[in-house]
């Protein structure tokens, strides 16, 4: 019985919310700049994936602490990073032309994810992040994602408006489910959101709107 007892109170000590049992891990701070070189995932850390989805919830309740780079690095990572040789990525894409674009909305500017190098460019400075909401609990929060698709990767396909539309909403729905799972296994909140300010963020990118269109947006925080 004693045994029994001790086994229970270290289970205690080592568990976080959600169910989440963290290993020590390192915290580096973000420093934003004209890249954010990111770190690879640790692929041992985190819940089991049956933990995640017991744990995953939608969050509209953010602090304004900053990911780590190692968080920031495994969300971006989750949504549409490499995971295979042959460079395809976490996570589905209808005819495999992954048309949807990760845009990270931090304090000090707006970065692209750049999956094959694993790192984020900035592509436009100064906090916007309450353009990628219409929610003010996005405000504040250390990270909003945009996620834009570039329909010019259907050109030649004679595919319908409608059509197309779908199926960029049908893969931005996987980045966003992906960084879901993420976040509930790793100690982190997050939200999908269908709403944001979504002519301002394509003129503050400088992206043609009637090419490029944003489909989806999420907060990540803590």
């Amino acid at each position: 019985m004693r045994k029994f007892v001790m086994m229970l109170a270290v289970a205690a000590m080592t568990a976080c919310a959600g169910g989440v049992q963290k290993k020590d891990v390192v915290a580096t701070p973000v420093v934003e700049g004209a890249e954010i070189v990111l770190t690879q995932p640790d692929l041992e850390a985190g819940a089991t994936i049956n933990m995640a989805l017991k744990s995953r919830c939608s969050s509209r309740d953010f602090s304004a602490e900053p990911l780590s780079l190692e968080e920031l690095s495994g969300v971006v990572w989750a949504a549409a990073g490499v995971n295979r040789e042959d460079g395809h990525l976490t996570a589905p894409s209808a005819l495999a032309l992954y048309p949807v674009k990760v845009y990270a909305f931090l304090e000090g500017g707006v970065y692209l994810y750049d999956a094959q190098a694993h790192k984020l460019v900035r592509v436009a400075e100064g906090d916007h992040r309450a353009l990628s909401a219409r929610q003010e609990f996005a405000n504040n929060a250390p990270l909003n994602i945009a996620y834009i698709a570039d329909t010019k990767v259907y050109e030649g396909r004679n595919m319908p408006a409608d059509v197309v539309r779908f199926l960029c909403g049908q893969d931005a729905a996987g980045y966003a489910e992906n960084v879901n799972l993420y976040a509930a296994g790793n100690g982190l909140k997050a939200i999908t959101r269908g709403s944001a300010q979504s002519e301002e963020v394509l003129k503050v990118l400088n992206l043609c709107p009637e090419r490029y269109t944003l489909v989806l947006a999420q907060t990540v925080g803590k």
